[in-house]
């Protein structure tokens, strides 16, 4: 099965990493790290990943994966990635994401009518494109299967291991792994941080946040424009 990962500027590499690592350890899938070019991409932080197919070459994704960062803002409204996303989605046996990249999925129309997930920053602006937000780890409805933010990638490649290849199998996967989650602070979500602490991540990414839901409001219109352009 061909596993189609979409690369992009500015992502969050941990949010691709993380199911790669897993998704990677099952020999019945071939990972394809896509981009529009084979140049490579460097991440938000500075990292760079090379590609290993393009938009061009790609070949037609069994699984579907987009992850989230800061350069999502960007592809929400660029037409070349989002008609990229519909073409695979078309045929694929599952379309799914990590963190932001469900903005992505939105935008290019793929998750309306869908229970879905997202960072818990941007968890109500899925709503702009018809889906359903949910404040969960991992979020599975029929063939969509989102994740939330960053470190949930791990989670969510082992919960589609389970999906595709049984709950053993992703088991063994885990282990292997040593996935075994003990972090040195409580609080790494907003329903078990304090108050103050989510308030202060809050006020601190206000103008970025502000910034990203103005772009899904654009896009989210844009896609309600061309749906009715198409009587779809």
């Amino acid at each position: 099965m061909h596993v189609v990962m979409l690369l992009y500027p500015r992502l969050t590499q941990l949010d691709l990493t993380g199911p790669f690592e897993v998704l990677a350890r099952f020999r019945e899938l071939e990972l394809h790290l896509v981009w529009k070019t084979m140049e490579p991409v460097r991440d938000a932080s500075g990292l760079q990943i090379l590609p290993t197919a393009s938009f061009e070459t790609c070949a037609a994704a069994d699984i579907l994966f987009v992850p989230g960062g800061p350069g999502q803002v960007a592809l929400m409204e660029d037409a070349e990635t989002l008609a990229f996303l519909r073409r695979q989605a078309a045929s694929a046996r599952y379309v799914t994401s990590v963190c932001t990249g469900s903005l992505v999925l939105g935008a290019a129309g793929l998750l309306s009518g869908y229970r879905a997930t997202c960072h818990w920053l941007s968890l109500p602006q899925l709503a702009l494109f018809g889906a359903e937000p949910v404040a969960e780890r991992v979020v599975s409805d029929r063939n969509r299967v989102t994740g939330a933010g960053v470190t949930s990638g791990i989670d969510f490649g082992l919960s589609l291991a389970a999906q595709l290849f049984g709950e053993e199998r992703a088991r063994k996967v885990q282990l292997q792994m040593e996935y075994d989650p003990q972090p040195p602070f409580p609080g790494g979500s907003p329903a078990s941080a304090p108050a103050e602490l989510v308030a202060t991540i809050q006020a601190e990414w206000t103008d970025f946040q502000q910034q990203r839901e103005a772009v899904s409001r654009r896009a989210a219109a844009a896609l309600a424009a061309e749906e009715q352009r198409f009587g779809s």
